[in-house]
């Protein structure tokens, strides 16, 4: 089975501009090809994590992948995808989040010897001249064609800002110095990112009279056609400091039934006949799916022994053991306790991220949802004490599937 070939029998590829050239070029392993990313958080998350398998599966058939990061777009914001205006970063934010993007892409890319790069769109983007730029590049835009993309017209009745209005125009420079920099004739992104990129194509043919080619990965959709990868904490990163090895294991090992073995083509690196065999499994077989699919992808952004541990932790767990030395712990300090040295129940809920707000924690309590130490409670009224809590502290439950260790020191 070629590249090509492996990629469409995954459910992979979502939309093409010239699928023959594509295809040939990947499966050469001649293809250099970019995804951009912007930096919009300090942690990549599971959007990414598709983008970033992309990557890996293409380089090691030979190609050379360009992650972009986005240094300059950053600075205005996507709309794609947006029902509102994003809150504008400074750019100490914006270089911090490129820090932390490079240490967490290095874990799936080979950098090494050039087989690979990073590049920040800064290095252009922000020494543009505005005159220049309307002439060299806004000449090549029809903004009739532009409000038509599926990206803006969504924002028209909401407002759309000058500023946003530009993001389509500054991701096709970059495809276009993309490609005269480093021979960049392939740009790879999530099926929302498709006006963006054909108006990188385009500027490319114009100005240059070159062919370059997009491809939309398929959106990591679940069976209810929402966006996977959100939890009621927020989204699922891949930093293990904003969401723990335990619950990215949990993330995955909670999937529902309809959306296992689509997780499994599109995410894992298992081959496709061994996850061809899976799809027959019914029953109790698909928590044994569910189980390889949380402990491959944990094993892919954390490494071996946090797999081996999140998969110990929640097996533990779910049998009623005592073992927590696995778990996901919150350390509370001194000013967490108040002058009595208590602590209330729906606090240490919100700082164990098991709710997010003081009004969710209330209804979890009123509602039977939450144990403490394997005891249900259902006084909202309920405290701790530092005593309670010193040493091995206690265990929260939230639900059925939701655990965090408190304790002080």
């Amino acid at each position: 089975m070629t590249v090509w070939e492996e990629l469409k029998a995954r459910g992979l590829i979502a939309q093409v501009t010239d699928e023959d050239e594509i295809k040939e070029m990947v499966n050469n392993g001649k293809a250099t090809f970019y995804i951009g990313f912007d930096p919009t958080a300090d942690s990549l998350h599971v959007g990414h994590f598709m983008a970033l398998c992309l990557m890996k599966r293409l380089q090691m058939a030979g190609n050379r992948p360009i992650a972009l990061l986005g240094g300059g777009t950053g600075m205005i914001g996507d709309p794609s995808g947006r029902t509102d205006m994003r809150q504008m970063l400074t750019k100490e934010t914006i270089q911090h989040n490129i820090d932390c993007f490079k240490k967490q892409m290095e874990r799936f890319i080979d950098f090494s010897d050039g087989k690979a790069l990073m590049v920040n769109n800064a290095e252009w983007l922000m020494n543009l001249n505005y005159v220049e730029l309307l002439r060299e590049v806004g000449a090549h835009f029809s903004v009739n064609r532009m409000l038509t993309a599926e990206c803006y017209k969504q924002r028209m009745e909401r407002g759309l800002s000058f500023l946003e209005f530009n993001y389509m125009i500054m991701q096709s420079y970059d495809f276009y110095m993309l490609y005269q920099k480093y021979g960049c004739n392939m740009q790879f992104g999530g099926d929302d990112q498709w006006s963006n990129m054909l108006g990188g194509t385009e500027l490319i043919r114009r100005k240059l009279g070159k062919d370059a080619y997009a491809m939309t990965i398929t959106l990591l959709l679940n069976s209810e056609g929402k966006k996977m990868g959100k939890t009621q904490s927020g989204a699922v990163w891949l930093d293990p400091n904003k969401t723990s090895p335990f619950d990215f294991y949990q993330y995955w090992r909670n999937v529902d039934d309809a959306d296992v073995i689509k997780c499994m083509k599109l995410l894992t690196f298992l081959p496709l006949e061994e996850i061809q065999e899976m799809e027959k499994w019914e029953g109790s077989q698909l928590n044994k799916a569910k189980e390889i699919l949380a402990f491959q992808l944990t094993e892919l952004v954390h490494g071996t022994e946090e797999a081996k541990k999140a998969e110990a932790g929640a097996k533990a767990l779910f049998a009623g053991g005592a073992d927590t030395e696995h778990m996901p712990t919150t350390e509370l300090a001194a000013e967490d306790f108040d002058e009595e040295g208590n602590i209330d129940l729906i606090s240490l809920l919100v700082k164990s991220a098991l709710v997010t707000t003081r009004s969710e924690g209330r209804r979890a309590i009123e509602q039977g949802g939450v144990s403490v130490d394997g005891e249900k409670v259902m006084d909202i009224k309920h405290v701790l004490s530092k005593d309670a809590l010193t040493g091995d502290g206690v265990v929260l439950k939230r639900g059925k599937k939701k655990f965090n260790k408190v304790f002080t020191k």
